[in-house]
């Protein structure tokens, strides 16, 4: 029986110099697929514009890509080298509903101040440095739809992918005047000045998973074989913080893969965390669509490879069949110390990627048995 994996990487255009030329890009494909991996998520939405010419943001903004990828097409680039290595490549729109990075709202709030999200001061929305659009308004919403659409369709791609930005909102918004608006027709009342009060925040979560069960109805109107996959911050940390419902969208099944962002340090708080994910907010059944997002580098900051292999083997254990990595430069660091590890030891055996069938659970691998027979002794642990 051959194996069947998910090993992802980010493709930035942060700290990498990667997209820079098609003759990188094949070059980082050949790398790649030469240690195992199998498909790679490359930005193409952040810092306001894209990463591919974009009719969308020429119509509404005037700026039809990245102004240092004029003339090019960086996704298109990627897809031909990805293919013909073998690897499948699903877009990662990595801001999401964020306007900027620490610039008041960048070029796209300046052109629709009235997107802008606000918090209960009537300020610009803003957290950890990133400005925020309106997520729950419907004409932003309209925008990252058209965004979406247009790769689906204009592109061979296997799926697509939001993140801890798409869909979310920090859990300070809300207060503009539109959504206050529609809070009080429902309540009789202004929404709580606390952010986080509960009703508060699954009223505007709620907002959110429709507008994810509208992606992804439109992504499958296109091509049912795309995968929609996201990558949100651990629940419930990410509901209360950025109205992310990871766990609804599982139930609901409006995710094919899920990568939550388990950027833990230390092998212990990494072991705790996937743990109760995986007793928790996954059944057998979901358990499939599970391959935790790994940091293995970050400004200074770059995995061990023993840690590495540790992280691996904890997923393998739990019957987790896979792991995306944030990011490719990580793979390159040391003398391409993590890539000589993996391809040497977990990733030495060619792993296919799985098909939506796979995902959904219909295979019963003894790797998942082994997953539900280790459910089952934990189980009666607790009861004994």
């Amino acid at each position: 029986m051959s194996l069947i994996e998910t090993r992802g990487v980010w493709l930035t255009n942060t700290d990498s110099k990667v997209l820079k030329s098609q003759q990188r890009i094949a070059e980082a494909m050949d790398f790649l697929a030469e240690t195992g991996f199998n498909v790679v998520f490359p930005v193409v939405w952040n810092k306001g514009v894209t990463q591919y010419p974009s009719q969308t943001m020429l119509q509404t903004f005037g700026v039809e890509i990245d102004p240092g990828f004029v003339d090019r097409d960086p996704l298109a680039e990627i897809i031909v080298e990805a293919r013909r290595v073998g690897l499948k490549v699903i877009p990662w729109f990595e801001y999401g509903f964020a306007s900027s990075y620490n610039l008041n709202g960048g070029m796209l709030l300046q052109t629709k101040p009235e997107w802008a999200a606000r918090d209960r001061n009537g300020k610009l929305l803003k957290k950890n440095g990133f400005e925020w659009m309106n997520a729950l308004d419907l004409q932003v919403q309209k925008f990252l739809l058209n965004l979406v659409r247009e790769v689906v369709r204009n592109y061979d791609v296997d799926g697509i992918q939001g993140d801890d930005r798409l869909p979310a909102l920090p859990c300070e918004g809300g207060y503009d005047q539109g959504t206050v608006a529609l809070y009080r027709q429902q309540f009789q009342q202004d929404p709580p000045q606390n952010p986080q009060d509960r009703q508060w925040l699954q009223w505007r979560a709620d907002i959110l998973t429709e507008f994810l069960a509208r992606l992804y109805n439109e992504v499958k109107a296109v091509n049912p074989n795309l995968i929609v996959s996201m990558s949100p911050n651990i629940y419930d940390w990410g509901f209360k913080e950025y109205l992310q419902d990871s766990a609804t969208w599982l139930h609901r099944g409006l995710v094919d893969m899920i990568h939550p962002q388990i950027y833990r340090r230390d092998l212990l708080s990494y072991k705790c965390i996937v743990n109760k994910l995986v007793d928790q907010q996954f059944t057998d059944v979901t358990l499939p669509k599970l391959a935790p997002g790994i940091l293995v580098k970050l400004g200074s900051y770059c995995i061990t490879p023993e840690h590495l292999i540790k992280v691996i083997e904890c997923n393998r254990q739990l019957g987790i069949q896979g792991e995306v990595f944030f990011f490719y430069e990580g793979l390159r660091e040391n003398d391409r110390a993590l890539a000589k590890i993996l391809r040497n030891g977990p990733y030495a055996q060619t792993a296919t990627f799985p098909t939506l069938s796979d995902l959904r659970g219909s295979r019963l691998t003894s790797k998942r048995i082994s997953s539900i027979w280790q459910r089952l002794v934990r189980l009666f642990r607790n009861l004994f």
